[in-house]
């Protein structure tokens, strides 16, 4: 299965990537005399280049960032009162649907810790959803991922934010606890017009419909794939690199002991496969230079195997990134 993916992503560079024609001849020659297994590192080499990314991007709607496994977005501005959702048309444009006005916490500001009355800022996934909620909450309730991996590395509290309605049998001040509350109505709406699973939950202070410069998702993408291919071929000072000083692990793991346990891993010098899929790239609220990737990652060697979804907090320097916490 893996040889034939392979194989059609080299079809694919040959048929569809017209800059990269040059290599291509020598590229199909390796294959021709040596077979597929010869020409893998030349692949993984060509995925870290801007060239690739320039070219595969050129077309693509990138509003919200470089998105795969989305197709909603749900965009919440604060200072506006107001939630719009985005869907991603037969085009692969993200149109707007629809818009609702939007009750957010009581007090302005990042949601910091457990009852500051503040909404948080950041990128959330809508969890599930809750059809028998208490009558205050309206119908329903869909319960977003905060705190996300970002929230816990900066030391944030709380739980239980929620986009939920209006209450069913009484008035409500017209602000929250720090939940997204939108009218019945409008919920419903929500609720008829999303695919939980495929949406994404973005909230600033501001509008969020800014597009970051396809510049720089086109550096961050070519850095995820030139980490990933010193992982694959173990160069580790390389694929330490990647990491900030300020690295902090999803269970607290620090740089120091982070770079030992990759160090022990490193030297069993394992043939690898590692490959990537359903890759978001999306730019940070509030940042101009931070952005959250999730992918899932399928990865297989002699001693482990992985397959599931994974997530890097970076910031982007010029045309590195640092990578600051990973789960």
């Amino acid at each position: 299965m893996y040889n034939k993916k392979l194989l059609f992503f080299l079809l694919y560079i040959l048929t569809s990537v017209t800059s990269l024609l040059a290599v291509d001849t020598e590229l199909l020659t390796d294959y021709r005399n040596n077979g597929i297994k010869n020409i893998e590192q030349k692949l993984d080499k060509q995925l870290t280049q801007k060239s690739y990314w320039q070219e595969y991007l050129k077309n693509i709607d990138t509003s919200f960032g470089y998105l795969e496994s989305f197709d909603d977005i749900l965009a919440c501005n604060k200072a506006a009162s107001k939630l719009k959702i985005y869907h991603r048309d037969s085009n692969n444009t993200f149109t707007l649907l629809n818009q609702f006005h939007a009750y957010t916490g009581k007090n302005k500001g990042d949601k910091q810790t457990q009852g500051d009355l503040k909404t948080p800022i950041g990128v959330y996934c809508l969890t599930k959803k809750i059809s028998n909620v208490d009558p205050f909450y309206g119908p329903m309730a869909f319960v977003t991922s905060y705190p996300n991996l970002y929230d816990k590395y900066k030391g944030k509290t709380g739980q239980g934010i929620w986009i939920h309605g209006f209450p069913l049998h009484q008035k409500r001040d017209a602000y929250t606890k720090g939940c997204i509350a939108v009218h019945n109505d409008n919920l419903k709406s929500l609720d008829k017009s999303i695919n939980l699973k495929k949406a994404l939950l973005i909230i600033d202070e501001k509008s969020v419909n800014e597009e970051r410069a396809k510049k720089d998702l086109i550096a961050v993408l070519s850095n995820l794939f030139s980490w990933r291919y010193a992982w694959i071929y173990n160069d580790l000072d390389k694929y330490l690199s990647f990491y900030s000083q300020n690295f902090k692990r999803y269970d607290g793991m620090d740089l120091a002991h982070f770079k030992k346990y990759k160090t022990r891993i490193f030297h069993k010098n394992e043939k690898k496969t590692i490959i990537f899929s359903q890759i978001n790239v999306i730019p940070y609220p509030e940042t101009t230079n931070l952005y959250k990737i999730t992918f899932k990652e399928n990865y297989k060697s002699g001693s482990f195997s992985f397959n599931g979804n994974k997530i890097l907090i970076v910031k982007l320097s010029g045309d590195k990134f640092k990578i600051i916490t990973e789960q």
